[in-house]
């Protein structure tokens, strides 16, 4: 199926997201709007947002932003399904609604993942023969990276689940990273198909049999950083520890890195002579730069982005969201799904 390529599209943000809201939603929808030509809808608390815009200096004929009220926002600390469906006028309640009754192409917000997941799942409700979504996350590394999902959408997993996933991610890899034949593996305690739990094993002998997947077989978790695989498929359980310990990790490189360029006189200059290069590679670590994760399986384009997101890990989510729309990615999996048997 052909890209749709709309010149602009109508992305809404949730303006109470991020750990530090609202800066971040407005910094990356000022470069989101100016750069990317869409129009970026805010939702939240209109007071705040507007009076923390006026502190932003910017072309304001460069971008389009509107901002629809929605006083109430969900914490990280509240249950998800009943915050989803208590707070009816939560930024990421009313700014689903406005995708659901069509005056929007996209969602993106960098708060609570399961409020996400919940309100998504009770406003779009998931593509047909879908088992359940997945939160799909670009993994940087010193290469080009790699896509690993489920990072935390489905703690338990069914061996169907996870060929679902393969699928989802297979599609994602096509349409949004511009990868022709994604190589997908199964992350394992072992490359052997001996390896692993039951849940593994099982997932192995299914996802094998698909003949449209580029299917590797198992990859241990310390190859995974080698550029061998594409796409790693896991439960949300174990994806989403992976994904916190990759993070701690890059975080505790990067410092580790500028610790010992400070470290001597000598170090420092040595620091400075290679200073564009460090930054260079550092920069790849950064997840910033990859902006937000789709939660695919639903029917309509939804990005989460994390908490502590900046002005250009939000910029960089809405323009996930604009991809995913532009090339179709929800009408691509779910044709997918539907032409492959999963169990």
């Amino acid at each position: 199926m052909s890209s749709i390529n709309k010149t602009q599209l109508s992305i809404v943000l949730d303006g109470m997201g991020s750990d530090n809201y609202p800066i971040p939603e407005l910094l990356g929808a000022i470069q989101a709007s100016s750069e990317l030509k869409h129009k970026i809808i805010i939702t939240g608390d209109k007071s705040l947002i507007e009076s923390k815009l006026k502190e932003i200096t910017y072309n304001k004929s460069a971008v389009n932003i509107e901002i629809i009220h929605a006083p109430e926002r969900i914490t990280t600390e509240e249950a998800p399904a009943f915050s989803s469906r208590s707070k009816i006028n939560s930024s990421i309640g009313v700014g689903m609604d406005l995708v659901k009754t069509g005056k929007a192409d996209a969602f993106v917000s960098a708060g609570n993942t399961g409020a996400i997941l919940a309100s998504g799942l009770i406003m779009f409700r998931r593509i047909k023969n879908t088992r359940r979504p997945a939160i799909a996350v670009q993994i940087p590394t010193p290469h080009k990276g790699f896509v690993l999902l489920d990072v935390g959408a489905n703690s338990d997993c069914q061996p169907a689940f996870l060929h679902q996933f393969a699928i989802m991610g297979n599609i994602y890899a096509k349409k949004l990273l511009d990868i022709q034949s994604p190589r997908i593996a199964l992350l394992s305690n072992g490359e052997e198909r001996s390896k692993g739990n039951e849940l593994i094993k099982k997932s192995h002998r299914l996802i094998e049999t698909n003949q449209s997947l580029n299917f590797l077989g198992n990859v241990e978790a310390k190859e995974i950083f080698n550029g061998d695989a594409d796409v790693v498929i896991t439960d949300g359980f174990t994806g989403n520890i992976a994904l916190k310990v990759t993070e701690s990790v890059a975080s505790m490189v990067t410092q580790i890195i500028k610790d010992a360029i400070k470290s001597t006189p000598m170090s420092i200059i040595g620091g400075l002579l290679v200073k564009k290069s460090i930054q260079s590679q550092v920069q790849k670590l950064d997840p910033n730069e990859t902006g937000g994760a789709p939660l695919l399986g639903l029917n309509e384009v939804v990005i989460v982005g994390h908490g502590r997101s900046n002005g250009l890990a939000i910029k960089n989510a809405i323009n996930v969201a604009a991809k995913a729309v532009n090339e179709n990615l929800i009408q691509e999996i779910s044709e997918a799904i539907v032409n492959t048997k999963t169990d």
